[in-house]
């Protein structure tokens, strides 16, 4: 793939990192207490069991870190690369206590986003070679935000608005409250901050048609079959840009790409992606590191 995209600030996970090993280690880890020498060490490497995109490494490290600064973390790929199953993904070596500790929470935060980012990716190289944008929506886990939008990216994916308050999108209810599709449309560029752009959802041609002549150049086809995508894209693309969204699945998005739409939202890509299976094995312990 390209470069990923930049990751998200430490600000805005670090919070989590934080309730996640609360949560998890609370008061101690105590069976590596009871099972481990408090001076033992070792080597541990985090590796692929399937092939993924990997995704969410500096989190990982920064999950160790939190629970032994001295542990220390070698990344052994980059985010953005595909990895086979059995591959090495990171080596871990220090304090075997603190190591066992943090690798629950450091292995549910790269599943995740080694999950979104592989789930992302199975769509992007579904509608290959068709032109269309796979989209991500506001569909995360509470909390996760952040993260799940960037794992989309390295996916291949393309990033919604983050939330309510950097994208203006009209939906069934913001247009029935108008009064009507022209209405909505009207209202909202007249009052819509000059770096927002206006996006409209729209469940038919007509619809498609109004919203367009009331001046909107960004529509959102809702639950539209092929058939119907196809004969909005015909009428309007090049007078607005098209999203096609409800439904979506790897079955079917390729037909939905073929319609002529240019962008293709999934809520999926982050409320349904599997998580990855990634482990951590100890490669030496009781060895000086």
């Amino acid at each position: 793939m390209t470069a990923p995209p930049e990751r998200p600030p430490r600000a805005a996970w670090e919070a989590l990192l934080a309730l996640a090993l609360a949560e998890d280690v609370g008061a101690g880890d105590v069976t590596s207490a009871i099972a481990i020498a408090a001076d033992a060490r070792g080597v541990a490497r985090i590796e692929a069991r399937t092939g993924l995109r990997v995704c969410g490494l500096a989190v990982a490290e920064a999950v160790f870190a939190a629970v032994d600064p001295s542990l220390r973390f070698e990344a052994l790929a980059s985010d953005g690369d595909d990895a086979r199953a059995g591959q090495a993904l990171a080596r871990i070596a220090g304090r075997l206590r603190p190591l066992l500790a943090a690798e629950r929470t450091a292995l549910n935060f790269l599943g995740r986003l080694c999950g979104v980012a592989t789930f992302t990716r199975r769509f992007v190289e579904a509608v290959r070679g068709t032109g269309a944008a796979i989209v991500d929506t506001r569909k995360t886990l509470p909390g996760w935000r952040a993260l799940d939008k960037y794992a989309v990216g390295v996916g291949g994916g393309v990033n919604h608005r983050m939330g309510l308050f950097d994208g203006i999108l009209l939906k069934d209810n913001h247009v029935a409250a108008a009064g009507g599709v022209a209405a909505a449309v009207k209202g909202a560029l007249a009052r819509a901050p000059s770096h927002l752009r206006v996006q409209v959802e729209v469940e038919s041609l007509a619809d498609a048609r109004a919203a367009v002549e009331a001046g909107a150049d960004f529509l959102l086809l809702d639950n539209r079959t092929p058939a119907e995508l196809s004969v909005i894209a015909a009428a309007l693309r090049g007078r607005a840009l098209l999203e096609a969204s409800g439904g979506v699945t790897l079955e079917n998005v390729r037909a939905i790409a073929e319609t002529g739409v240019q962008r293709i939202s999934i809520g999926a890509l982050t409320h349904s992606a599997p998580c990855a299976d990634v482990a951590l094995e100890l490669d030496g312990a009781g060895v000086a590191t």
